[in-house]
């Protein structure tokens, strides 16, 4: 297999095995930077991850939100993602798209 092969990530919640992503790895699906996982909205596979609206500054990066992960099943865990409102126009492939972090005990990420 060559190196440029494309792959496909799926996210799942840990604890209950429910999948919260899945799509193809790089700037249209699932952009991994600098350790985070930031999801284009047609990967999510439903919309479980919420703004709290509680907000954070990256130096860089600029002005985003935290995620809760809300499930039907009523689990919940807060500031597990979250979302660039007002990103750095010099990095497009991160605004307004939900983010996790690989290092996260919250979530599984599997690549296949």
């Amino acid at each position: 297999m060559g190196t440029g092969a494309s792959r496909n990530i799926r996210i799942t919640h840990r604890a209950t095995g429910t999948v919260i992503a899945e799509g193809p790895s790089g700037l249209w699906g699932i952009m991994p930077f600098e350790g985070n996982l930031y999801i284009r909205r047609k990967y999510l596979k439903a919309r479980w991850l919420h703004q709290n609206w509680v907000p954070g500054i990256c130096i860089y990066k600029f002005l985003y939100v935290w995620m809760d992960l809300r499930l039907p099943d009523g689990t919940r865990e807060p500031f597990a993602g979250w979302m660039y409102w007002l990103p750095n126009p010099l990095l497009p492939f991160i605004a307004f798209r939900p983010a996790i972090s690989r290092r996260s005990d919250v979530f599984q990420i599997d690549q296949f």
